[in-house]
């Protein structure tokens, strides 16, 4: 449900906007009054802002100047003023789009969709990338965490899964495996091999059967995810 709180004081194109914009899952509050509207915006969560300029008691653009002080909401500014410096200082405040009246409430509504899809895809820029190692390799202490977890691993299965660390995201053969393991023959069959990697599989998978993270790379070997 999209939230919008409008400040418009004419209640009967109110009534009409409310109803419409109802049908796409906009829930529109009118406030007739702008000191109403400016206290009521302060302690509620509104999505978008449609104002009108033409204001009982104060002028829009005094209301526009202040909610973007003190908000971070888009805002639509509505009017029937003929005058383009209107518009041109409306914008320069920091407005997101005008919108001169008389206009069809499918334009509004359009608007709307079009403003907030756009804040989306900016939030979305802005919001730092977080990346979290599930595991984590201490060369120096011999230890392996899996998300911030001492796992407490035999020696054997530790140099497999310190070697899984370290190609981590790359298929590792078997003969790399037996190779650089040296607690592990190289002249051993390849199933011993498989029974230490289920073993590790208990102690790192929520489902050993099912694995998530070492799994199993039909006919070339193993990838740590």
């Amino acid at each position: 449900m999209i939230k919008i709180a409008m400040i418009e004081d004419d209640a009967e194109l109110a009534d009409v906007l409310i109803q419409y914009l109802a049908k796409f899952n906009i829930q529109v509050t009118n406030f007739e009054d702008p000191f109403l509207a400016l206290s009521h915006i302060a302690f509620n969560s509104y999505d978008l802002i449609i104002l009108d300029l033409t204001l009982p008691g104060l002028d829009g653009l005094e209301v526009c100047k202040e909610l973007l002080l003190k908000h971070k909401i888009p805002i639509i500014v509505s009017s029937a003023r003929s005058d383009i410096t209107d518009k041109v200082i409306a914008l320069e405040l920091g407005a997101d789009d005008y919108l001169p009246k008389p206009y069809d409430p499918r334009e509004l509504e359009v608007r709307i969709k079009t403003i907030l899809r756009r804040c989306s895809k900016e939030l979305e820029l802005l919001k730092p990338e977080i990346k979290t190692e599930t595991f984590i390799l201490d060369e120096q202490k011999q230890e392996i965490k899996q998300n911030g977890e001492y796992i407490k691993f035999t020696p054997a299965e530790y140099e497999i899964m310190s070697l899984m660390c370290k190609r981590k995201g790359f298929v590792v053969s078997r003969y790399d495996i037996l190779q650089n393991c040296s607690l592990l023959n190289s002249d051993e069959e390849s199933g011993s091999l498989s029974v230490i990697i289920n073993r590790i599989r208990t102690k790192i998978e929520v489902e050993s059967k099912n694995p998530e993270y070492l799994i199993t790379i039909r006919g070339s070997g193993y990838k740590l995810l």
